[in-house]
């Protein structure tokens, strides 16, 4: 039997591009429709029962696999596109350490802190955002880090594609967190 916190599919595209998380049932409903071009894992995730086939004398089983990969062209590059900035996947791509003093933090004692102040056109982008500590935040206040005699201990990039599903904060299964590993790119704080 699956545990309801890894109940979760991991939809890639035909490429090996992840798309979505998604249900147990919805992969099941690609598995039964054939829009599945293959599979990946250790494994089944679960194995759902349908209906009984009174000529075969069978319940019909589905395998669902924590890793599917569905048939057909992708509608969009995905690689174009940057992912939804948010701020629990902020700290955890930084770490959970203030990008001024470099300690580590848990949430409550962080800050989304704006490299180009808001005040100055600095906007919620990954490239001007950094994890700071509340103390540190305040020291720097409306000021730039050179402004402020505060310089970035480390530099603010845009997760991929692979980082983002990481960095979303599921309870993953170790086979597909592996999988998502093993295609991050090279210097990736997540690696």
């Amino acid at each position: 039997m699956h545990q309801r916190h890894h109940s979760h599919v991991l939809q890639l595209d035909i490429q090996g591009t992840p798309h979505a998380w998604i249900s147990l049932e919805q992969a099941a409903v690609h598995v039964a429709t054939g829009a599945v071009a293959w599979v990946d894992g250790d494994g089944p995730l679960a194995t759902l029962r349908g209906g009984f086939n009174v000529a075969r004398g069978r319940q019909s089983l589905i395998d669902v696999h924590p890793i599917v990969a569905l048939r057909g062209a992708p509608r969009i590059n995905l690689f174009d596109a940057a992912p939804a900035f948010g701020r629990a996947k902020l700290f955890r791509r930084d770490r959970h350490t203030c990008a001024y003093c470099g300690q580590r933090f848990d949430d409550r004692a962080l800050t989304c802190e704006h490299i180009v102040p808001q005040s100055r056109g600095g906007g919620w982008a990954w490239m001007n955002l950094v994890t700071a500590c509340r103390a540190c935040n305040g020291r720097k206040a409306d000021r730039t880090p050179e402004e402020a005699g505060m310089p970035l201990l480390y530099l603010p990039y845009v997760p991929s594609r692979f980082e983002a599903f990481l960095l979303e904060g599921r309870h993953i299964r170790a086979d597909v967190h592996e999988w998502l590993a093993a295609r991050l790119p090279k210097g990736s704080r997540l690696g």
